[in-house]
């Protein structure tokens, strides 16, 4: 049952937020395997399928141009009925696109691969909201721990995923068929999570709400474009570099379960940092925790130039998940301390298409400096890691210049 805002459940003592945040946590433990499975297969599966090499990593650019498409429409929705409905939605998009997918790859049709994918991506999108539900009964203390926490959930998927990538990836006859199965599976075992949330039911002011203030009119607010755009760069990066990887790992002469490997240390960097980011925040400040955050990410450019050996596939990873951590999430708590209630889903929903929109950007770029913009797998890999340098100096300038307006003032 779906407890009221006016409800004892949502006194301060944050009892109903952490309850939330319990089932949060283990929804991005099971359902957050699906996209970590995705992620290690969609760009060889599109290696195996595109007519044009370039085009390797599209299937991984559809997924996040679907949660971008998805992202503004779905955070309306959930504001005008709720968390649960959108998150079943998105989940079901999930499970229909990994059938999809598995049907293409059946099919040897990339076309139909590609479809698939841009339906995981509505998955992508719900997914992304469940840091901003965790917030939803909390009070102002405990936000940027229950954001923290709730991210800390994708450790156990960081360990699940890649592991049931190394199962099912050769299980039949065509290559990653049994993955794409096996992921519809996990999300068939996720989706009743849903129903043990309680958060406030959607006031008449919440439907409002989703015809509030333009994107404009929202990016003129200095702290909400700041967070925009440290949660962009910090995302988009992290996609670059994560999804040429094994590109660059195979291409290199390594094996798809040394990549799967990669990839699970870097999931893991990305989230066990998770368990105490937000006392940094709470200690220390989002816009501080966020420049460390990119400078360990300018950290993982530079290991991942000083050569290809398989430690320094692995450093790189396991920086980049840690730099995204800091980034991303004290990115995300900035946000929240920019808005009023009823303007949440108008701004989550901004917030995550523009974040998605330049990481689709980010998927479809690797593809094309890794197999077409060099000579070998070997050269793809450092133009990728150069190629993070200009964003995180954007970055990295909107700080330091957020920071310098009140003495700007004075």
């Amino acid at each position: 049952m779906t407890a009221s805002p006016a409800s004892p459940a949502y006194l301060p003592d944050d009892r109903a937020a952490r309850r939330n945040v319990f089932v949060l946590v283990a929804a991005q433990a099971v359902l957050g395997s699906q996209v970590t499975m995705v992620f290690v297969v969609g760009g060889l599966a599109g290696n195996m399928l595109s007519p044009i090499h370039c085009l390797a990593t599209l299937p991984i650019s559809m997924i996040v141009f679907g949660a971008m498409i998805t992202a503004p429409w779905l955070s309306g929705f959930m504001q005008r009925h709720g968390r649960r409905p959108g998150f079943l939605l998105g989940a079901t998009g999930g499970l229909l696109g990994s059938g999809l997918a598995a049907l293409g790859l059946s099919l040897g049709s990339f076309v139909l691969f590609l479809a698939g994918s841009f339906l995981t991506g509505t998955y992508m999108a719900a997914q992304g909201f469940y840091r901003f539900a965790a917030t939803d009964a909390a009070s102002d203390a405990f936000k940027p721990k229950a954001i923290s926490w709730v991210m800390a959930g994708g450790l156990v998927s960081a360990l699940t995923g890649p592991q049931l990538v190394k199962f099912t990836n050769e299980m039949f006859a065509v290559p990653f068929l049994g993955t794409y199965l096996a992921a519809m599976i996990v999300t068939l075992i996720g989706m009743p999570l849903f129903f043990l949330l309680e958060l406030p039911t959607p006031t008449r002011s919440d439907v409002k709400a989703t015809k509030g203030p333009s994107w404009l009119e929202l990016l003129s607010r200095p702290v909400i474009r700041v967070a925009v755009i440290c949660g962009m760069v910090s995302y988009a990066l992290m996609n670059l570099v994560m999804t040429s990887a094994p590109l660059a790992m195979v291409g290199c002469g390594y094996t798809t379960g040394n990549a799967a490997d990669g990839l699970s240390m870097h999931v893991l960097a990305m989230f066990i940092p998770s368990f105490f980011t937000g006392n940094l925040i709470a200690r220390f400040g989002a816009q501080r925790i966020v420049m460390i955050g990119l400078f360990i990410l300018a950290g993982a450019g530079a290991f991942g130039l000083s050569g290809v050996d398989l430690t320094h596939f692995y450093g790189t990873l396991m920086l980049l998940g840690l730099g995204w951590n800091f980034g991303f999430i004290g990115a995300t708590a900035m946000l929240t301390s920019a808005y009023a209630p009823e303007e949440r889903g108008r701004v989550q929903g901004m917030n995550d298409s523009i974040v998605m929109g330049c990481v689709t950007v980010a998927s479809l770029a690797s593809g094309g400096l890794m197999n077409c913009a060099v000579g070998s797998a070997a050269e793809g890999w450092q133009l990728v890691n150069l190629a993070m340098a200009p964003f995180l100096v954007l970055a990295g300038g909107a700080l330091i210049w957020l920071a310098m307006r009140p003495r700007m003032a004075r």
